[in-house]
């Protein structure tokens, strides 16, 4: 149900932002009232803890309504899921929602770039160039709880969707990242970090890269989901905290990429 703000924009001095686009797990009373799919379909689908991970800068965006309401990370004509092949094949709705459930979640889009973009341009005009994290988190035991892991030559633990960017301009960028990812210390090893393995990014960032083509980096970000239990929804703290870490520590080198400071 619908208990707080949809989201959360946080303004700081850095030009680096941190978004939880799938963070979230509300929804509207009129919306959560035709759902078909369960609380626990929907929070396996969704991207909990992520928001926790934004802390690493103080630009931040935290969602908290759900995707299954409207999916910020779609184009316009697919925020709201009308099919199930939109939905992991999940059967959204107990029948098609009205036009104007449709619309008010469409405006909570709308909504939300218009107040997105009101960043995008205070960091542009601020620092000239800028970058976004854009924090997901993705499933890898489809088959289910007891069943073997998905095939990890095709899961990677990171992996850094760069379809929309200009990798000309910003490689050396989403490059670093990976590197210093890669190179930081994970329990006892280091994370398996790669690029457009599962994911190339969705909308939010080929947005970025279409509206701010010179002065805006996006970086699609889906982490596997060894940090909790897809099945349950528990976290584990441990595993948790330590991809903070990681993260923390690709901040300095994205700052000396694209020429900031903190």
């Amino acid at each position: 149900m619908e208990t707080r703000a949809a989201w959360t924009i946080e303004r700081g001095e850095m030009p680096i932002v941190a978004t939880a686009i799938h963070a979230g797990h509300d929804a509207r009373a009129e919306a959560a009232a035709l759902f078909a799919v369960s609380d626990a379909d929907r929070l396996r689908e969704e991207d909990p803890f992520t928001d926790r991970w934004t802390e690493i800068v103080d630009n931040r965006v935290v969602v908290f309504r759900s995707r299954f309401e409207v999916d910020l990370n779609r184009p316009r004509q697919k925020a709201v899921y009308l099919a199930t092949e939109d939905a992991f094949d999940l059967e959204v709705w107990k029948e098609a929602p009205p036009a104007n459930v449709v619309q008010a979640s469409l405006a909570l889009y709308d909504r939300f770039y218009e107040e997105f973009r009101s960043l995008c341009d205070d960091l542009q005009s601020t620092h000239g160039r800028f970058v976004v994290l854009d924090l997901h988190s993705y499933n890898h035991r489809r088959n289910g709880p007891d069943a073997p892991v998905d095939d990890p030559s095709k899961n990677p633990e990171v992996n850094v969707g760069t379809g929309s960017l200009d990798r000309a301009r910003w490689g050396d960028v989403a490059d670093r990242f990976m590197a210093d990812v890669a190179g930081t210390p994970f329990e006892g090893g280091h994370l398996d970090v790669r690029e457009n393995v599962r994911f190339k990014g969705g909308y939010l960032s080929r947005w970025v890269h279409e509206n701010y083509p010179t002065s805006g980096c996006a970086l699609a970000i889906e982490f596997k989901k060894i940090f909790m239990d897809e099945w349950t929804g528990q976290e584990d703290e441990t595993a948790l905290v330590s991809m903070l870490e990681v993260l923390r520590v690709t901040v300095p080198g994205l700052l000396e990429e694209i020429g900031g400071s903190s």
